[in-house]
């Protein structure tokens, strides 16, 4: 498994010998200024709501690349009447595709695109594979239906988790999470990208540390394998 991080809740996610992109909204990203996906090969994007700092730039990827769309039953409605093709999944439901297996789970958050359309309810996507399995919690709370992913799914070996605060949960909420998730290694977003989301880096490794517990917070483009 390959990650790379674009900002904010967009990263590349190499598995199954497919690329995932999840969230793409680089143009509204401030600190992403300089980065583009205009060269990247997608195979699926995952989207996990409707705000305008996770589709920004969606339907620019899907116009290149002819991308499918993962989300729930009314976004990729939404985009499926703009043309664009998706796979329409709902809370606890679960698909085999060709990279392997995901299953959408909740997250607590609000939804509605940015020209106002109701956007369904947000969500997470639990994936699972030969390589192994990760978590992409989208923007969330802490909830305890994260209980349920040990419960239902293989045992994590990462976990995506937004720690900026705010608008989701911070990262004392996300080391809570890790706990519930049960997952030791935790790569951080939705974090910095404007005034009201930005953390102290130190403090929210620190908060992770003293639960033996790896935090990694990727700088913008860079990339990690698991």
């Amino acid at each position: 498994m390959k990650f790379t991080w674009y900002g904010q809740s967009t990263f590349i996610i190499e598995f199954g010998g497919k690329v995932l992109l999840t969230d793409p909204a680089l143009s509204a990203n401030p600190l992403a200024k300089d980065l583009n996906l205009d060269d990247v090969h997608v195979d699926y994007v995952l989207v996990s709501h409707g705000h305008g700092d996770h589709v920004a730039d969606l339907e620019t990827v899907l116009k290149r690349t002819g991308a499918t769309i993962i989300s729930n039953y009314e976004i990729v409605s939404y985009y499926g009447a703009k043309g664009f093709s998706g796979h329409p999944l709902n809370h606890g439901g679960k698909w085999n595709f060709d990279f392997g297996t995901l299953k959408y789970v909740n997250a607590v958050h609000s939804s509605v695109l940015p020209d106002g359309t109701y956007a369904g309810n947000p969500g997470g996507f639990v994936v699972w594979g030969k390589e192994g399995s990760f978590y992409f919690a989208g923007d969330t709370a802490l909830t305890l239906d994260m209980k349920l992913i040990p419960l239902t799914c293989p045992k994590l070996d990462v976990s995506i988790l937004p720690i900026g605060d705010n608008f989701t949960m911070g990262y004392e909420d996300a080391a809570i999470a890790s706990d519930f998730v049960e997952c030791s290694k935790i790569i951080g977003c939705h974090f910095d990208s404007f005034p009201y989301i930005e953390i102290d880096h130190d403090k929210a490794k620190e908060t992770f540390s003293k639960k033996s517990k790896e935090l990694i917070l990727l700088e913008l483009g860079e990339s990690i394998e698991i």
